[in-house]
């Protein structure tokens, strides 16, 4: 979880300058319920719960529309899928009241859900086919790869733009670049970049399907499909170096052996009231200034109504990172005592949908700290009241920094350590 500590990166606002498309007033750009507008209608879906399941069965005809193989399909270039839309907080002040928290600033669950269904129209936009009103294919988060914030607050007053594209391509997945910037007298100042990977799948989402491919123009959009190539790879790799799989390394073993001597009691008393010399693996004590692991966490329930669904009628992975996020802050403000602030998003694992009507258990845990930033790990998972049985479908990682200084995160059994 060290590692997952990282820096702030700049925006590469070159290239988004680059694909550009000439909007340079807000007033000329959809806005963020024009963009699930345009996803219902890509689709084929219904804002009506009875009418969304039947216009989800006649999706099985646009089988038909599926490419056979990915070189039927005509390559796209980066600026084709470039999308801008904004979020009128400052001219369209009635729309404020869903985006405000008690903190008088943006909640970020809220741009979570946003960054979700941009991330799925720029893919749409980059699959389109001319002839084509309705899309034969599912596109869906399968992973939020990385989300970096390079400011403390967002202002609940001031407009939003978002800006995105495909920025690499494999044969039935998208790599999409995310950025957000925030109007600061008169300019466009950016407040966080993300990177999402989505899967495309045939009419009913039932297996994969191909997608066109990207074919870089310039030499930085070279660069970028190559970093998208490195991004895929090191996937491959973490899902292969699970402990589950592998055993720790080295230098993991060190870490986790100096954490288990530093809570060794190496002062116990005898039946006599004199000092054992040997010291007991059981007897353990917590060091100065520290907090058990199994003593800092929250957890959460969510009933998944049918208000949450998506356009492929399953819960809404946007509602999902909010509904998570959410925990997660609030795990970090109860450890640290303060308020906590959101500094990067990353390993979001999307492992299986969830249906309307479930029962969503959250568990947010923290997992490390140092100084004043707290790593907060949330698991959910689905209940099914009928068979009783459980089954993860998220694992989220958040990052925060807190306003004060916060006591060191210590594990007592061996899972915990590698959290």
């Amino acid at each position: 979880s060290a590692c997952r500590l990282c820096t702030m990166r700049k925006l590469p606002s070159v290239l988004a300058r680059t694909l550009t498309s000439g909007t340079s007033g807000s007033s000329a750009l959809p806005d963020m319920s024009e963009v699930r507008s345009r996803l219902r209608d890509i689709v084929g879906a219904s804002t009506n719960w009875r009418d969304h399941v039947q216009a989800m069965q006649e999706r099985k005809a646009l089988h038909t529309l599926l490419a056979k193989r990915q070189e039927d399909l005509p390559p796209r270039r980066m600026k084709d899928s470039y999308l801008e839309v904004i979020l009128p907080l400052g001219s369209q002040p009635e729309i404020r009241e869903k985006y405000l928290n008690v903190h008088n600033s943006v909640r970020f669950g809220r741009i979570l859900e946003d960054l979700d269904s941009l991330g799925v129209l720029i893919c749409y936009t980059h699959t389109k086919q001319e002839m084509q009103p309705r899309s034969p294919l599912s596109i869906v988060t399968a992973l939020v790869d990385k989300i970096n914030l390079c400011k403390k607050i967002i202002y609940p007053d001031c407009d939003i733009k978002f800006t995105g594209n495909v920025s690499w391509v494999g044969r039935t997945s998208m790599e999409v670049k995310m950025h957000m910037l925030q109007l600061h007298n008169g300019d466009y100042s950016p407040v966080l970049d993300a990177t999402f990977v989505m899967v495309a799948r045939d009419p009913e989402n039932k297996r994969p399907a191909f997608v066109n491919p990207l074919v870089p123009e310039t030499p930085e959009e070279e660069a970028i499909f190559k970093q998208g190539e490195l991004n895929k790879l090191k996937r491959i790799d973490f899902s292969t170096a699970s402990l589950l799989k592998m055993a720790p390394t080295a230098e993991e073993r060190n870490i986790i052996h100096d954490i288990f001597l530093n809570t060794l009691d190496t002062r116990q008393e005898g039946e006599g009231g004199g000092d054992l010399k040997t010291v007991s693996f059981r007897s353990r004590k917590l060091p100065p200034n520290s907090v058990w692991m199994e003593d800092a966490k929250l957890k959460g329930l969510q009933i998944c109504h049918p208000q949450e669904r998506n356009i492929f009628n399953r819960i809404f992975g946007g509602f999902l990172m909010r509904k998570a996020f959410e925990l997660g802050w609030a795990t970090a403000c109860s450890y640290g005592g303060s308020r906590p602030f959101i500094v990067s998003v990353d390993d979001i694992m999307f492992q299986r949908p969830v249906e309307v009507g479930s029962l969503l258990l959250l568990s947010g845990q923290v997992c490390y700290t140092e100084k004043n930033y707290i790593q907060v790990r949330v698991h959910s998972e689905v209940y099914d009241a009928d068979t009783r049985e459980h089954q993860t479908t998220n694992i989220f990682h958040f990052t925060f920094i807190s306003e004060n200084e916060v006591p060191r995160v210590v594990p007592k059994t061996y899972g915990g350590k590698y959290l």
